[in-house]
């Protein structure tokens, strides 16, 4: 009998009455699978796990189903929501500085997760939260604990996090671009720690982020967000070696290379036109053709559909090459 899957998102719309942020999302990550959600910011990639998370900001709503542990978790109230947070999902957000309690120390946080979600008494939990801190490669365990958030580095702060999120074992963890504000050293230690938990443990990840390499090291399936909507899905090696959407290729493009950044700084990178659109004007047909070099009246009338591990695309990049193949 096969596991169910660690979450199973079907036709998610995020909006406040006004704007709508996510379109009709659709995606699985498997028990034990880790799954990249990638593009540029504004495409809907935050909003996206706040919604699975349950915590949108006031006055936005989730619509659709989002089955995880066997409940829709679009249909929970913020209760349940909170009693599930760190036991069976857990999430390593962008900022650990304000996602911290600036006002308690790191080792009671850590311990009051575990003692939340467990039959752990406090010098259990303390033991417990003394084994994640030395786990994250953190010295000096013991004086960690005992710190507060601003007393520690941008890296230390995001190790602690990282613990947090595994204090309870959850089957699924979301990380929203958990080493954005760190240096590229350190970047590597926090993701080679996150990818060496996570395999540890066999949970679930859902990787959320700009940064293509990221999804490549850490990833086995990878969706492409623009403007609201996966535009294009599929193995991470298959999409990053033959993307099929214009998009996908745009952001393939503009990754600096060895080959197209030069020592006297006389290269330039490859870039996307434009930017995308704001909520309020999103524009009719494909959200991306004002920015496609291949757009046509089609694309500008018709919006296409994403069907299984493919791309939202009525002029895909491969079918352009083989058309143009002698």
């Amino acid at each position: 009998m096969m596991a169910r899957p660690a979450l199973d998102v079907r036709d998610l719309v995020v909006g406040n009455g006004t704007l709508t942020a996510v379109r009709g999302v659709s995606f699985t990550v498997p028990a034990g699978g880790r799954m990249g959600l990638v593009g540029e910011s504004g495409s809907g990639k935050s909003m996206t796990a706040l919604a699975l998370m349950g915590l949108l900001p006031m006055g936005w709503n989730a619509a659709g189903s989002v089955l995880h542990d066997g409940v829709d978790l679009v249909q929970q109230s913020d209760r349940a929501m909170s009693a599930r947070r760190g036991r069976t999902l857990s999430m390593v957000f962008q900022d650990p500085l304000s996602a911290l309690d600036p006002v308690r120390r790191v080792g009671h946080q850590i311990t009051s997760v575990i003692r939340r979600h467990t039959d752990a008494d406090r010098r259990e939990a303390e033991r417990r939260a003394l084994e994640l801190i030395n786990q994250m490669k953190l010295p000096r365990g013991e004086q960690i604990l005992r710190a507060y958030p601003h007393e520690l580095s941008g890296g230390q702060r995001q190790r602690i996090m990282i613990a947090m999120a595994l204090a309870c074992y959850p089957q699924l963890i979301i990380a929203d671009e958990p080493t954005t504000a760190l240096d590229v050293t350190v970047q590597k230690q926090v993701l080679r720690l996150l990818n060496g938990a996570v395999k540890e443990r066999g949970c679930a990840l859902l990787m959320i982020t700009h940064d293509l390499p990221v999804i490549a090291a850490m990833c086995d399936t990878v969706a492409v967000m623009y403007a609201g909507r996966i535009v294009e899905m599929g193995p991470v090696a298959e999409v990053f070696r033959s993307p099929r959407h214009h998009y996908t290729r745009g952001l393939l493009d503009s990754q600096p290379t060895m080959d197209n950044i030069a020592l006297d700084g006389s290269s330039r990178l490859a870039s996307i036109p434009g930017m995308v659109p704001p909520l309020h004007d999103l524009p009719a047909g494909c959200a991306f053709h004002p920015r496609c070099n291949a757009a046509t009246d089609t694309c500008r009338m018709r919006m296409p559909e994403l069907v299984g591990d493919n791309a939202a695309c009525w002029n895909p990049v491969a079918a352009l090459a083989e058309l143009s193949a002698p």
